[in-house]
């Protein structure tokens, strides 16, 4: 806490004026304090008349030490406070009533013994507290609220600490008394804010920054905005965490928020209630399964149908987030371009569309449903999610933010990068194919009956090949693939395995099958394991139906046919004086400068690409050749 001035006799009588019981205190209080008879109760306030300096000077004899000065401020004003049941502590003493807690139930010896070799300052202080400090309650639920001389900042202030016995909890931690009074008045608005009696100047401002931070949101400035809700949220104004919980969200797409009762209004619920079904949807509900939540957002006014069919659909990937107006004409837009992998123009379709969304209540301050889809959310980075917030939106005009770079670099260097979320280690290969849409591959080179399936995360799709030999018809020498399929910023198909097998001779490229209609370009980088064998690369390029050259590299054995233009020669690309990362990082760029390849690195590594299985990258052994089929499982004794 600074040392500015504070004035605790505007603080304190504010409390008093404001004083109410809670909703469930009224009956209590009044058994506690007695009728008038008329069946008015007399409202019983906090404050006792102030301490004089005499009698805070004697107690600070009896102590031994000096009183903190915000606490010492406080008894001059104050001479105890009721603290109506908040953090388990009911009334604090005045100076007649304090004195040394000296630990009577041993917790010094508990928490030093948890303390390790190399321990933290604050678990030191902790530590020792319980022998230091200064008792303040008079009055509790097993609960004790501690001064500790021993843990001080620069204004000479007192940590408190309030311990709930019962709770088996470590101490919550003040730095102040000051500081703690001024949460316990927080909580006290906290508590009554559902009364309708309670309105007082304090909710009346409170209410107010709620309005003004919910225009400065849509004006684009958020972080004003959080500062204004962060305040009145600790308050408990109404409103003010669910705008709160939109400006926290977006600046951290991959976590989660609550939005409580937002979905019973129908204005709301096709935002809010796809968002509250993303944590269930990915499998991290616990408490009492897909009932427990479904019960719970009923119990908030949704129909239990319809949160069931939104949970359904977040599951299996077919939710759409579907807007109403030129928003949602844009979200249409770019949801084609980002399942095709063009996620940076998907993102700068939104970008200039966001002025164009508007706010279907007060109670919505941004596109928050955006994070649900399936295609569009993991667009939704913490960079991006900045941006969006401070874009002006909803009719409000503001300056607009600077743009943040895009994601995808050019060309293919980044797959040799240890850092793209994928392991150099894994390898890759791929099919492009040009002048071809996308959703022709399975014809060209899937499987039998082979069909685009619905977008998934293709930090994930690629394990469903360990399961494609469990299928019928599938034998053990086959290497089918589950590719993601999409198209390159210069315009061609493609189809992308990041964790294929390693290349053998019986490699079968599916390039000549690829390129009916035009060029089919196929590449193999073999999945590393040093002191196994010698990595490879294969480049295989086809058109029309007949393959015009291919190479394939391992080690220093070099094969190859067809006319290999200078520029992809492998004589050029491999030097045996190179490390195998440059070797790897002069094919890539040698590949986007001559034929124009490209992939999307954040489709690749964090977004949701349509997938494929195709047919077998090997051919079937001939008669003498023989060949080793290995599964790995976990041995129990």
């Amino acid at each position: 806490m600074s040392g500015e001035p504070f004035n605790w006799q505007e603080f304190l009588g504010r409390w008093q004026e404001e004083w109410v019981p809670r909703a469930d205190e009224d009956e209590d209080e009044a058994e506690d304090e007695g009728g008038s008879g008329d069946g008015v109760h007399p409202v019983v306030r906090p404050g006792r008349p102030a301490a004089k300096e005499a009698a805070v000077a004697a107690a600070e004899e009896r102590l031994g030490r000096r009183l903190p000065p915000s606490y010492r401020e406080f008894l001059a004003v104050s001479d105890g406070w009721r603290v109506d049941q908040m953090a388990g502590v009911y009334q604090l003493g005045g100076v007649a009533d304090i004195d040394w807690f000296r630990d009577p139930f041993g917790m010094t010896a508990m928490y030093e013994e948890n303390l390790d070799d190399n321990p933290r300052q604050e678990d030191v202080l902790l530590a020792g507290m319980w022998q230091r400090a200064l008792r303040l309650e008079t009055d509790s639920d097993m609960s004790y609220a501690l001064l500790d001389p021993g843990d001080t900042d620069q204004n000479g202030e007192w940590a408190l600490y309030v311990y709930k016995g019962w709770s088996g909890e470590f101490p919550d931690r003040y730095p102040s008394f000051r500081a703690y009074m001024e949460a316990m008045y927080r909580g006290f608005h906290r508590d009554r804010v559902e009364r309708p009696d309670f309105v007082n100047a304090t909710t009346r401002a409170q209410d107010a920054h709620v309005e003004e931070a919910r225009l400065l949101a849509l004006r684009g400035r958020y972080e004003e905005a959080r500062l204004l809700l962060e305040e009145a949220a600790s308050f408990g104004r109404p409103r003010s965490a669910v705008l709160l919980n939109q400006l926290r969200h977006l600046l951290a797409p991959q976590g989660s928020q609550e939005y409580g009762n937002l979905v019973a209004d129908s204005r709301y619920l096709p935002e809010i209630l796809p968002v509250q079904a993303m944590a269930p949807a990915r499998g991290e509900w616990r408490l009492g399964g897909d009932d427990h939540w479904l019960g719970m957002m009923a119990a908030r006014g949704a129909a239990r149908e319809t949160v069931e069919a939104v949970l359904n659909a977040m599951r299996d990937g077919t939710y759409r987030y579907a807007p109403p107006g030129p928003w949602g004409r844009a979200v249409a837009e770019a949801r084609e371009s980002a399942r095709w992998g063009a996620t940076d123009t998907a993102w700068r379709v939104l970008r200039d569309a966001l002025p164009s969304w508007e706010a279907p209540g007060p109670s919505l301050i941004a596109p928050i449903g955006l994070l649900a889809d399936p295609v569009l959310g993991p667009l939704i980075t913490p960079e991006r999610g900045r941006e969006l917030l401070a874009t002006p939106r909803a009719g409000e005009s503001g300056p607009s933010p600077e743009p943040v770079p895009d994601l995808d670099p050019p060309g293919l260097a980044w797959l040799a990068e240890p850092a793209a979320n994928r392991g150099s280690r894994e390898g890759y290969r791929c099919v492009w194919v040009e002048g071809t849409d996308p959703a022709g591959l399975p014809a060209l080179i899937g499987e039998e009956g082979a069909a685009l399936g619905a977008p998934v995360d293709q930090r994930l799709a690629s394990w469903q090949v360990s399961r494609l030999h469990e299928r019928e018809g599938v034998e053990r020498w086959e290497d089918r693939a589950v590719v993601a399929v999409g198209r390159t910023a210069e315009g061609w198909a493609f189809a992308f395995d990041g964790r294929p097998r390693h290349v053998n001779e019986r490699y079968l490229s599916p390039a000549v099958a690829a390129s009916p209609s035009g060029r089919a370009v196929v590449v193999w980088r073999d999945p590393d394991f040093p002191g196994d064998h010698p990595a490879a690369f294969h480049l295989s390029v086809a058109e029309r139906g007949e393959e015009l050259y291919a190479f394939t590299v391992r080690g220093t054995d070099v094969q190859r046919s067809g006319a290999i233009p200078e520029a992809l020669d492998p004589a050029r690309l491999f030097r045996p004086q190179d490390s195998e990362l440059h070797r790897e990082l002069r094919v890539l760029k040698a590949l986007h400068t001559e034929l124009g390849l490209s992939l999307p690195r954040f489709a690749l590594t964090h977004g949701r690409l349509h997938t494929f299985t195709t047919r077998s990258w090997t051919r079937a052994p001939r008669d003498g050749e023989t060949y080793a089929y290995i599964t790995f499982g976990r041995h129990r004794p």
